[in-house]
């Protein structure tokens, strides 16, 4: 390698979405930063994802930056549960309020990386040919960014457009007059479809697992609701950080056996109207962790699906049955099962009768050939390593991080992996990832990490790396807080198991944000326990 070629920086960035802008902004001024990302603008998966209907389904207020309160202060969300253009405008406004573009290289992807164990340095080699030698790299690629595209054969034949969600054209696409096949009915198919039900001549429907959904209560933020906000972002930022979610979630303390039919039935219509989006999940202590209870909400649910889809056999179609829920992320929709009422929407079970192909002219299962005009994949990503084993990882005695982690992801504290020194994460593989507000731990796990650093630098390490017993240990945590609920009992991206072949256990943490990051915390305090520095 030609190292008069290689540019010096102290860390990089992997990564220009919400945690890896707040990563530049907390490391520049100690550090020389570089940071790359794959996309032409900031702002993560409200970059790519501009699928209509794309919304986040946390309250604004909670799902944004807390680090600087003039911003907190000056910035307006126009709705509770913000559009994807209000949140890439608040990205781009985030990058140009305080100067992250001069750190930025868009449009080019991290291709490799290689740990030169002779320097404790990492060589970082992009698309664009920029080779860069540093100590430390943040991955900030993403817990849900790389598309998970259908196998089926033929896509070539196919005359029409096929798009996928996570890859929408930015100049929007008319639907008007076309007939539509939609694949995929998870939490971007349930956003998007209502409204490209309004414009199609004909919008089908391809479910293989229908989904629990409930309504999201979206609408215009109360000025009151937000200056009272505003003067409380402190507290109510700490409040977020000790709470399961990081949200404003209300978690009761009684059980669904503990209540008579007649209290159940009101608790539970509360939690559906509620503006919580997920309040359904925690309307009693036990719905997580009881699979009675749990099937109390469920058929709650199912009783909604029925009474709001007006064909018996449609409405029963949609009710899930093969899953307990919130075993798989709960989908927050506007207007989705209402849309099954339309003359213009066909909903087809792929699950009795699969899709086999695409064909000239459309789709085929084993008894139908659908004609359509254009074809939508919402078809979900593979989640949480996806983004790692897309960039070519070499640590420590040439081993490759694809294969170290070819029988599923292998972390401590989801923050680290074994023979890859001075490699973070943020939301990887075995954090709390989406179970928990990802701006506000964002933060705290970039802030955490810059603790790191500093401490390497003011004890006089240049390598930190952690080992297989801790990765262990970790697994073993990771495994006991799952086994207590019920997320066992769904295949899901949580557990890997949306992606035929790809193997792993249990992905997420789901411990509680409070119990991860005390972890984190007790591991730095015990003088780094888990992790070896030199």
């Amino acid at each position: 390698m030609n190292k008069a070629a290689m540019e010096e920086a102290d860390i990089v960035v992997i990564g220009a979405g919400f945690s890896g802008l707040y990563a530049i902004w907390r490391l520049r001024n100690d550090h020389k930063v570089v940071c790359f990302e794959a996309g032409d603008g900031v702002g993560g998966t409200w970059y790519w994802n501009r699928y209509p209907g794309a919304r986040v389904d946390i309250q604004s207020v909670e799902y944004s930056y807390g680090f600087d309160d003039a911003l907190q202060q000056e910035w307006h969300w126009p709705e509770h549960f913000s559009a994807q253009p209000d949140l890439e405008r608040y990205a781009n406004h985030v990058a140009d309020r305080f100067g992250l573009r001069d750190f930025i290289r868009l449009s080019n992807a991290v291709q490799s990386l290689h740990f030169d164990a002779e320097t404790d340095r990492w060589h970082v080699r992009t698309a664009k040919g920029d080779v860069v030698s540093c100590r430390y790299v943040i991955a900030a690629t993403g817990a849900l960014s790389v598309p998970n595209s259908p196998p089926w054969p033929g896509r070539e034949l196919f005359k029409g457009p096929i798009y996928h969600t996570a890859d929408w054209p930015r100049e929007g696409v008319d639907f008007t007059g076309k007939r539509v096949g939609f694949i995929g009915t998870g939490s971007t198919g349930i956003q998007a479809m209502p409204i490209i039900a309004q414009q199609a001549a004909h919008l089908t429907v391809f479910q293989r697992t229908p989904a629990f959904c409930m309504p999201s209560g979206n609408k215009p933020l109360d000025p009151a609701f937000e200056r009272d906000w505003k003067a409380n972002y402190p507290q109510r930022r700490k409040q977020l950080l000790e709470t399961y979610g990081v949200s404003t979630i209300q978690y009761p303390e009684f059980s669904a056996h503990d209540c008579t039919p007649e209290q159940r039935e009101e608790i539970l219509e509360n939690a559906w109207n509620s503006q919580s989006a997920f309040q359904l999940l925690v309307c009693f202590s036990d719905v997580m962790t009881d699979r009675a209870a749990n099937e109390i909400v469920c058929e709650f649910v199912r009783g909604k699906i029925r009474q709001i889809v007006k064909d018996p056999a449609t409405a029963e179609m949609l009710c899930p049955r093969t899953y307990p829920i919130g075993g798989k992320r709960l989908c927050i929709g506007n207007g989705y099962f209402e849309m099954f009422n339309r003359d213009n929407v066909t909903l087809v079970d792929v699950k009795a009768d699969p899709i086999l192909a695409y064909t000239a002219k459309g789709l085929c299962t084993a008894g139908v050939e659908y004609e359509l005009d254009a074809i939508v994949t919402a078809t979900g990503f593979d989640a949480l390593t996806g983004s790692m084993n897309k960039i070519d990882i070499t640590g420590l005695n040439g081993r490759k991080m694809v294969d170290k982690w070819a029988n599923g992801p292998t972390t401590y504290l989801g923050a680290m992996v074994a023979g890859f020194p001075n490699l973070f994460m943020i939301h990887g593989p075995m954090t709390p990832g989406a179970q928990a507000q990802m701006i506000t731990s964002g933060e705290w796990q970039v802030n955490w990490t810059a603790g790191v650093i500093s401490d390497m630098e003011r004890d006089g390490y240049t390598r930190i790396d952690t080992t297989e017993v801790a990765e262990k240990s970790w697994a073993d945590e990771v495994d006991m807080v799952s086994e207590a609920t019920v997320h066992k009992l769904a295949d899901s991206w949580y557990n890997a198991k949306n992606i035929e072949g790809k193997k792993g256990g249990f992905m997420i943490y789901i411990g509680g944000f409070p119990r991860y990051s005390s972890l984190c915390a007790a591991a730095v305090k015990e003088g780094y326990k888990g992790f070896v520095r030199r």
